[in-house]
């Protein structure tokens, strides 16, 4: 996308200059508006010609069975979709007539900006008509974060060389008309006209319908009321039938006098209130909305975003299409998750369908580590939402004849919805995700309330799951068999090392918090015994190791499989697992995701330095990186162990997975878990941002290990730990850590403890790289282009 020539590179802006329909849905999925409880896709207001139309409420779906050549036990039954809800954003135009549609008639300039620092979509455009009259037309549209339920659109029409006679219809829409669905037919047949009518009401300038989904029975409504600025011509009327609520504006205009809506839109849901209370819900919501006025949620939404930019901004000197990408990736980052309020966050957020609207690992492994640093608030949310299905999650460990909880791989509601078991319910690492996620946000908040209530539960019931699915052998080796890692080409496997190292930390992280709350241990029948046992399993966790190679195994026995053949798998091959059966991949040496890497991004203090780097040397050799959490994490590791024009590239290819469609399937909505990869590199990578163990042997202490690529002069972040402001401003050879706010603090550099406090910035000298050999790709697979354009090549030292 941005390398698209109607693309413009700026800091603070993604700004397209010209309209091109080649690439309408991937703009549509850039240009997205959200506050993780609405999404409105970057449609056009018209509503046609679209890629792919959208409105979405977070967890608002539909169910489609799930059915299967041979049953087995366990299978889940059912899976889910997210639908498209009511949309709410549609404002069509017609001029003397004439439908106010791109394809046809001239557009002579088309302009939209969305303003990372606003929140506010701005679109201006000029149009002749198929009958020869020239209008201007110009909206604004923004998704509250201050109101949850609220979004809003301002349009304006004008001529520009006579008078016309316009119409403008503001719309509500339910069912609307969808692409083809290419794929699972099941999933087509549930969004295809997903919402059942209950209610429709027009009336002045008010608007509403309220429907209800057939197989999960949620009910949704959504509300709209408008303001109008016109000529004294200036007429409206109101109409509505089961699907469409509709306000038709109609003026007689001349130059220099435009017609002016506002629209004021509220979405609601529920499982469980009944049809008045949802229409009283959203009713109550638009006409707060209109009480707080456009010129008032613009505000609103300004001094939201300027609060969050003043915890999380990156700055970068040497790179603008890195420094236009990260802010990109942290403003949809946060509009992923901001007021989701015990919802989850979706893999591809609220900005398309891709994946059904499946929430994944991703989530706590990939976007909540950025958002517990910029916006933690929001991370609580989603860690109660997990917590909030428990329930369902304790089940299904019944199911399967375990212990504590197992949640599910991808999900909406909390039910496990992947019918492929090995990369499902075989993927036990989420739970120990989930666990640490919690861990890492109370570590970083001091919030000890959560802990003792949600975070305590959800340690518990994940400790209890690892002592009951592993198990010691005969020389007490705890081992943990029969699962898949991160990586999803290898699968059923024994002693995957990412869920060994991770669960260590569950376990330990369970058992030490009990102690800290003995009262609520109790409660939950934890005792001395089962406390013991969790640290008894943590301490002689198998750790897979190949003495000859000198490398950690991803698990036992991977490393002694047959290599893949790079050198014979042609470019268009890729992605594997869309051309080889899974079961050649599982027993070959081929790695869709790292997975060893992550294991040292997530466990530090688990490896040796060199260990580090000749785990990231030999895995880099396999990982073929058909997944888009990948690059992130390799550009980390690439980083630390000091290869850092190699961790630019990776860092390029995370920043800019959406922004240039590398994976050409931004149509369907962003990554966001890559887009929180932009944020990790820089930050973790670059900045060096580490959780080290303390005196007491626990990962309770926060440092940076800064270092620069040579293409980059500057790197500045922001990150709040505790309550404080801490920036840390890199430059090529000196660091400076400054306290913004708050009391002193102390971290590491480079492993050196240093006191920052708000009248005493530090300044420190940073350590060159080790000199190392530069690790190899497999044949083909290399890192996509630099940032600027430029190949990596191999680097050079003094």
């Amino acid at each position: 996308m941005i390398t698209h020539p109607s693309f413009t590179v700026e800091p603070w802006c993604l700004r397209e200059t010209e309209l091109n329909l080649d690439v309408l849905a991937q703009s549509e999925s850039v240009f997205a508006l959200s506050n993780g409880h609405v999404g409105w896709r970057g449609n056009l207001d018209e509503g046609e010609p679209h890629g792919l139309p959208g409105a979405y409420l977070n967890g608002v779906h539909e169910r489609h069975p799930l059915p299967y050549a041979e049953a087995g036990y366990g299978y889940p039954e059912s899976g889910q979709t997210t639908i498209n809800i009511t949309d709410g954003k549609i404002v069509r135009l017609l001029v003397d007539d004439h439908p106010y549609d791109l394809r046809y008639g001239r557009l002579l300039a088309h302009e939209r900006v969305l303003d990372f620092r606003t929140g506010v979509l701005s679109r201006t455009a000029r149009w002749t008509s198929p009958g020869g009259r020239t209008v201007r037309i110009t909206s604004r549209r923004l998704v509250s974060f201050t109101q949850r339920a609220v979004a809003a659109v301002v349009y304006e029409v004008e001529p520009v060389d006579g008078p016309a006679t316009v119409a403008v219809q503001s719309e509500l829409v339910a069912n609307e008309q969808l692409p083809r669905f290419e794929g699972d037919p099941r999933v087509a047949a549930a969004t295809e006209s997903p919402l059942v009518p209950e209610e429709h009401f027009a009336q002045e300038t008010r608007l509403r319908l309220v429907h209800c989904t057939e197989r999960s029975a949620l009910r949704v409504g959504a509300a709209a009321d408008h303001l109008v600025e016109g000529p004294d011509s200036t007429r409206w009327t109101a109409q509505s039938e089961p699907d469409v609520s509709r306000l038709t504006v109609t003026a007689d205009l001349v130059p220099g006098q435009p017609l002016r809506l506002v629209k004021f839109v509220a979405h609601g849901w529920s499982g469980e209130r009944s049809l008045p209370a949802v229409h009283d819900q959203v009713d109550g919501a638009v006409a707060a909305a209109v009480s707080t006025g456009w010129d008032g949620l613009v505000a609103r939404q300004r001094a939201y975003l300027d609060r969050f930019w003043a915890g999380a901004d990156v700055e970068v000197e040497g790179d603008a299409q890195i420094q236009q990408a990260v802010r990109f990736a942290l403003f949809h980052v946060l509009q992923s998750a901001a007021r989701n309020e015990k919802r989850a966050v979706p893999a591809k957020g609220l900005t398309g369908t891709g994946y059904d609207g499946h929430s994944f690992w991703d989530t706590e492994s990939y976007v909540l580590p950025v958002l517990t640093f910029t916006a933690p608030e929001a991370v609580a949310s989603a860690l109660r939402w997990r917590h909030s299905t428990l329930p369902a999650a304790r089940e299904r460990a019944r199911q399967l004849g375990l212990s504590g909880a197992v949640f599910p791989w991808r999900t909406i509601d909390g039910a496990e919805c992947s019918a492929y078991w090995p990369a499902g319910t075989a993927a036990f690492h989420i739970n120990a995700d989930i666990a640490l996620a919690a861990v890492r946000y109370v570590m970083v908040t001091g919030d000890e309330e959560f802990e003792r209530g949600e975070g305590l539960d959800l340690l518990v019931d994940t400790a209890r799951l690892w002592r009951s699915l592993g198990h010691h052998d005969a020389d007490g080796v705890f081992h943990i068999d029969g699962v898949t890692g991160p990586d999803e080409y290898s699968a059923i496997a024994r002693d995957n090392l990412y869920t060994n190292l991770v669960a260590r930390q569950n376990l330990l992280a369970a058992a030490d918090a009990s102690m800290r709350h003995p009262e609520r241990a109790d409660e939950l029948g934890v005792d001395d015994e089962e406390a013991a046992a969790w640290r008894d399993a943590a301490s002689r966790m198998a750790v897979p190791y190949n003495e000859t190679l000198g490398v950690h195994e991803q698990s036992a026995g991977f490393t002694q499989f047959q290599r893949w053949d790079f050198e014979a798998t042609p470019p268009e091959n890729y992605p594997l697992m869309l051309h080889y059966p899974y079961f050649d991949l599982y027993r070959k040496q081929v790695v869709k995701q790292a997975d060893m890497v992550l294991a040292m991004m997530e466990c530090p203090y688990a490896f040796t330095d060199e260990e580090k780097a000749r785990n990231f040397a030999y895995y880099e050799a396999l990982t073929v990186r058909d997944s888009s959490l990948s690059a992130s994490c390799q550009a980390v590791l690439a980083a630390e162990t000091g290869h850092l024009r190699l961790a630019y590239a990776y860092l390029g290819e995370a920043a800019l997975m959406d922004l240039d469609d590398l994976e050409h399937n931004t149509r369907d909505g962003l990554h966001i878990a890559s887009l929180a990869g932009t944020w990790i590199a820089l930050v973790v990578g670059f900045g060096g941002l580490r959780r080290y163990l303390g005196d007491d042997g626990k990962p309770d202490q926060m440092g940076f290990a800064p270092r620069l690529p040579e293409a980059l002069s500057k790197l500045a972040f922001t990150v709040q730990v505790r309550g404080r402001r801490l920036t840390v401003d890199i430059g090529r050879t000196r660091v400076r850590y400054r306290l913004v706010d708050g009391e002193p603090l102390v971290v590491l550099h480079h492993g050196e403890p240093v006191t920052v406090s708000a009248d005493a910035p530090v300044d420190r000298r940073m350590p060159p790289p080790t000199a190392r050999p530069e690790p190899q790709q497999p044949h083909g697979r290399g890192p996509a282009r630099l940032p600027g354009g430029e190949e990596p090549q191999p680097e050079t030292r003094d």
